[in-house]
């Protein structure tokens, strides 16, 4: 692989391909099983990062919403952003996704 060097206010910086980018950001991270294409999306922020790994882990939002022990209307509120979600209700679905607290906030 070959990345291209830039200087920004004579700092040396890489431009690297997204995809490349994806993969060294979450290496050691907990995102076994998900697609690049999943990862690709929770890096450019395309979607509600729960709703992404929901869909790559291919549950539906009852499933999730029961594993998690919440709703599924609370789950829908908060993938679609109208409500933020309690500590507990992301950590719950954190814990139900097998991802880390981080990703989802």
């Amino acid at each position: 692989m070959s990345y291209d060097i830039i200087h920004i206010a004579g700092k040396p910086h890489v431009l690297v391909p997204v995809h490349d980018y994806t993969s060294l950001k979450n290496q050691g991270d907990n995102t076994r099983g998900l697609s690049e294409k999943a990862l690709e999306d929770l890096s450019l922020k395309t979607d509600n990062p729960i709703k992404i790994i929901r869909k790559a882990r291919k549950l539906t939002q009852k499933d999730l919403a029961e594993a998690a022990g919440i709703s599924r209307p609370y789950l829908t509120e908060i993938e679609t952003g109208k409500k933020d979600g309690s500590i507990r209700a992301l950590k719950s679905i954190s814990d139900a996704l097998n991802v880390s607290l981080e990703m989802l906030v």
